[in-house]
């Protein structure tokens, strides 16, 4: 093969293979301050990236044929990488416009904009498509090698898209940012597309050396470290991990409040002056109440998985001071916020950095009780909402323990709550649902115990504590304390539908108030 030692080509499609799949990584960190990092978004981006390749495999051997030279192919590939460079900047101002429309819950202009940004990776993405057929029709040079070397540049490709998964995962997002990951990818492409194109062209590979200028350019000018303005309040913090994105805002009132991914959700509320939040996280300390004998017997052991920045553990270390809490979050960089802006130093909190069910599958401790609030807004992680995961739950409880946890719901839409409820039943005794005065929450408690809610106001005459007596005001005069039994298909680790039945919740909320 007369082309065998040339170095370059092989090399830009490895780079185009890493920037396909750099760009598909990073795509789904632009749209998560947005809209979330649900199933439903992976699946419409993974979705239309196979799409744009399918008709980029399709045009790249046409155009290779009509223009079988590598001057083609690396003008194909500086197009492409400077369209990459692009995508950050221009995804900016339809995400704010796609923040309005989700606000006015406008379907039209929700969908609508996340339509449009998908549309952003069309071109780029299906020219990188059309590189690796492209680079074959360059490559071969007989039919006897046409093979060897399809094969050779499909593995190269290949390489470079495992590259592109894992660097910008595991390496540049956590350490420099979701833009500037996709411009190094973008940018890199360019470069390499120049060298080529200077290489074959010569003087008339100038325009291109000014593309790259321009990129250089545009890179500096709208580089900031600001991802997303805060929507309201002082923005604290701002970053980005492995799990999400997120935002640390302190309001008019000094409430400190952590804010993640699309932002329409609050996972942790601290103020040094006050205790009780008037949200979900308060509502968790009436687990206690939900045992036969109440608050006589002493709560010593607490397990919350969703730890998020403490709230919970700030309450229960106030209300029940002597009890002992391990509190497991996966993403450890919540764990730093939580310790600097929220205060999550209490001496009986062991914060462990874990996915909820891998740590109780470790662990023979029992407790008191266990309290999940594992959101990654709107969604709950399905594995931890089936009748397995609630039977490995009552494993880890006392004879007398509680499990609890917290479901999102709208206005007379209790699909959610029913579906846990009705899950815990398959496995609890007694299962009991009340609703908070603020925000659209049902807190779901489960005994391991038969218990009623005759012995629940029993136990709650008996409640001493000024922060509980005020729970239990708001519990009497907007709660709806009831018990719920089984009325759906309860949830398994084969069929646990909980982001459609959130997504049905969702739409309906927004069409129905649309009209309104």
């Amino acid at each position: 093969m007369k082309n065998s030692r040339d170095l370059l080509l092989p090399f830009v499609v490895f780079t185009a293979g890493a920037t396909v799949m750099a760009t598909e990584m990073g795509a789904s960190r632009l749209l998560a301050p947005y809209f979330g990092d649900s199933l439903i978004i992976w699946a419409n981006l993974i979705g239309m990236i196979l799409i744009y390749l399918t008709l980029g495999y399709a045009l790249g051997g046409r155009f290779a044929d009509r223009y079988p030279y590598k001057s083609g192919l690396y003008k194909l590939t500086a197009w492409s990488g400077f369209l990459i460079i692009l995508i950050p900047i221009l995804s900016r101002p339809l995400l704010r416009w796609s923040t309005e429309g989700f606000a006015e819950l406008s379907a039209g202009i929700f969908f609508g904009s996340l339509f449009s940004i998908l549309l952003l990776f069309a071109l780029p993405v299906t020219m990188l498509g059309a590189v690796s057929p492209y680079a074959m029709r360059v490559k071969i040079e007989s039919v006897s090698e046409a093979g060897h070397t399809a094969g050779y540049l499909y593995a190269i490709s290949t390489l470079g898209s495992i590259f592109g998964t894992f660097v910008p995962v595991l390496l540049l997002q956590p350490w420099i940012g979701t833009t500037r990951s996709i411009w190094i990818f973008g940018f890199v492409l360019l470069a390499v597309s120049l060298l080529g194109l200077a290489k074959e062209l010569g003087r008339r590979s100038i325009p291109y050396a000014v593309m790259l200028a321009l990129s250089i350019f545009l890179m500096v000018l709208f580089d900031t470290s600001r991802i997303k303005a805060a929507e309201m309040g002082q923005l604290l913090y701002e970053g980005e991990s492995m799990y999400n994105y997120i935002q640390v805002v302190r309001d008019d009132n000094g409430w400190v409040d952590l804010i993640l991914n699309e932002g329409h959700a609050t996972h942790s509320r601290y103020n040094p002056n006050q205790i009780l939040t008037g949200g979900p996280w308060d509502y968790f300390m009436l687990a206690p109440l939900f045992r036969p004998e109440g608050l006589d017997t002493p709560v010593r052991d607490a397990l919350m998985i969703g730890l998020a920045a403490g709230t919970m553990p700030r309450q229960y270390s106030i209300v029940y001071p002597n009890t002992h809490i391990d509190g497991v979050e996966i993403d450890g960089r919540i764990v730093e916020v939580g310790r600097k802006y929220f205060d999550m130093n209490e001496p009986q909190l062991n914060v462990i950095v874990d996915d909820g069910r891998y740590f109780l599958r470790r662990t023979d401790k029992k407790y008191d009780i266990i309290a999940i609030d594992a959101y990654r807004q709107p969604y709950i992680p399905f594995h931890l909402t089936t009748h397995e995961f609630f039977e490995e739950v009552r494993q880890h409880l006392k004879p007398n323990g509680i499990v609890v946890i917290n479901a999102g719901r709208a206005p007379g839409d209790y699909r959610l709550v029913n579906a846990l409820a009705s899950t815990m039943k398959s496995v609890y005794p007694n299962v009991f649902a009340i609703d908070t005065a603020a925000y659209l929450n049902t807190l779901i408690y489960a005994t391991n115990e038969p218990m009623t809610i005759q012995q629940f106001w029993n136990n709650a005459e008996k409640v001493r504590d000024p922060y509980l007596t005020t729970i239990l005001e708001w519990v009497r005069s907007s709660g709806n304390i009831r018990e719920l039994s089984m009325t759906e298909r309860p949830f398994t680790d084969d069929w646990a539908p909980v982001e459609r039945v959130i997504d049905q919740m969702i739409y309906k909320y927004a069409i129905t108030q649309g009209k309104e």
